[in-house]
């Protein structure tokens, strides 16, 4: 899926936390009660007709449960059959900055009616984002660009324009975001979702997390191992819990190199209407020459943001395209234009509101969940040693985000993801994706141990099961949801 991407999602640091054992700091209820959610038509057009809409009140600040409250709005469409109903599937978002109110209507009838008829389909939106109680850092236009949330540095490899910008958008955090700014994290989600599950009355509860969704999915098993169920994790983030988030944008580096020879084959095959080149092997010299170029003379692009076709908006092109291989075509489309010196119409954007929104809640939670380094000379060396090992992605995975001076320390270690627990998690990943690539989901995979199965698809893109995965790989998952059955050892899908 394109959350990550589509969320702008800003990639936090950890660095030199003592973990200790998680624990919740406060318990909902363990055993189930009658679900005594007010149900209410949901908002939105092209809804199925069955899904209907709650909201659930939690804490705030769960360290004073009986402080201020806030509202997570909640989605559901019912099992198909009650017969063979077996509880709820909570359907946990990518991001941070994404949101599930939608699913039960759209991906979560992409699930086998099978899967369908045994459970309850659960939306959701995290704290601080619309429609439950939302913030917004109210930034300015310039740091709302792609190319400013993601740390792209400047042309010569400088972090300072990186640095400035993360000092304006904590400012503005501070400045506007209120009280809830403070507490958005993966573990207050997660505190969030067994709320959620304590209000629809359900003992345990099933999940299907998604790219980021599998950080909240690790949080969740870590706090409440046993009230889970069934659980599928699908296009996995890095588990090392001193640079969770911060790993996963590192990630990019090995990501564009994975994904990129797929492009370079499908750019320079003959009959294509948008070959680049003769053979594959020309298309990434070609590519970096003209990233090269456009960092030295950009092209005019009114009505985008920023308002140029530069290098780094090419490699950011480049980054969003792979998540999805249907999108070669419009990449191709860029660079030949770019060659000719020429651009596209200007991208249509989300309208602004929610581009603030998906913005703050990516900083606040990147930037709550771990510390980490304020001093510029550690980002400038490893921009350059980025650079010169991972010349497509131009040094922006080893940046500075928002969170080197963001106001408020962490409140609480990262999530540190552990083997202890029930063994109900089945792990899927592509071979080739570019934003969770399989060198990160096999330090999952590591760190969950016997607790998990892992089925690895030769295919390429983000979003493996019903998405861009293989016939195999979304068979086992959904026969694992349906029935609990997992392969015996780890499984590869071609």
């Amino acid at each position: 899926m394109k959350q990550m991407t589509q969320s702008l999602a800003l990639i936090a640091a950890a660095s030199g936390v003592v973990f200790g054992v998680l624990t919740p700091l406060t318990a909902s209820a363990t055993n189930g009660t009658p679900d005594s959610l007010k149900w209410t038509e949901c908002e939105g057009s092209g809804l199925d007709p069955r899904q209907r809409c709650a909201t659930v009140s939690v804490p705030m600040d769960y360290a004073d449960p009986g402080g201020p409250k806030i509202e997570i709005a909640v989605s559901r469409i019912p099992s198909e059959n009650p017969a063979a109903r077996r509880g709820a599937l909570l359907l946990i978002p990518g991001g941070p900055g994404g949101d599930s109110m939608n699913d039960p209507s759209e991906k979560g009838q992409k699930l086998p009616r099978f899967v369908r008829d045994a459970y309850d389909l659960i939306g959701f939106a995290p704290r601080g984002m619309a429609p439950s109680t939302a913030v917004d850092c109210g930034l300015e236009q310039r740091d709302l660009a792609r190319t400013t949330l993601l740390p792209w540095p400047a042309p010569d490899g400088s972090v300072d324009a990186t640095m400035a910008a993360g000092q304006r958008i904590s400012e503005a955090c501070a400045r506007n975001g209120g009280e809830l700014i403070r507490h958005i994290s993966t573990l207050n989600e997660a505190r969030d979702l067994d709320r959620v599950r304590a209000a629809l009355g359900e003992r345990k509860v099933s999940a299907w997390g998604v790219s980021y969704g599998t950080y909240v999915g690790d949080a969740y098993l870590q706090l409440f191992p046993q009230r889970t169920d069934r659980v599928v994790l699908d296009s996995n983030d890095n588990a090392d819990p001193v640079l969770a988030e911060r790993a996963w944008l590192a990630a990019f580096e090995r990501g564009a190199e994975d994904n990129f020879p797929e492009f370079a084959k499908w750019a320079a095959t003959p009959g294509n209407p948008d070959r680049l080149a003769d053979t594959a092997a020309e298309v990434r010299p070609l590519f970096l020459k003209l990233a090269a170029r456009l960092d030295r003379e950009p092209i005019p692009w009114p009505g985008a943001n920023p308002a140029e076709l530069n290098g780094n908006v090419l490699r950011q092109s480049m980054l969003d395209a792979f998540y999805e291989p249907d999108d070669y075509p419009a990449l191709a489309q860029l660079i030949s234009a770019a060659r000719k010196g020429t651009v596209p119409p200007a991208p249509a954007g989300p309208p602004e509101a929610v581009l603030q929104n998906v913005t703050a809640v990516a900083a606040a939670t990147i930037c709550n969940d771990a510390d980490w380094p304020s001093d510029p000379a550690v980002y400038t060396k490893g921009v350059a040693e980025s650079r010169a090992k991972y010349p497509l992605t131009g040094g922006m995975p080893r940046n500075a985000m928002a969170c080197a001076a963001w106001p408020w320390e962490p409140e609480e270690a990262p999530v540190h993801v552990s083997d202890r627990g029930p063994s109900n998690i089945l792990m899927v990943q592509n071979e080739r994706d570019v934003a969770t690539p399989l060198s990160g989901a096999l330090k999952l995979r590591e760190a969950l141990g016997r607790r998990a199965v892992m089925v690895v698809n030769d295919s390429t893109g983000h979003d493996a099961y019903l998405g861009n995965g293989t016939a195999c790989g979304d068979a086992t998952v959904s026969r694992f949801l349906a029935t609990g059955a997992r392969p015996a050892q780890d499984t590869y899908c071609r």
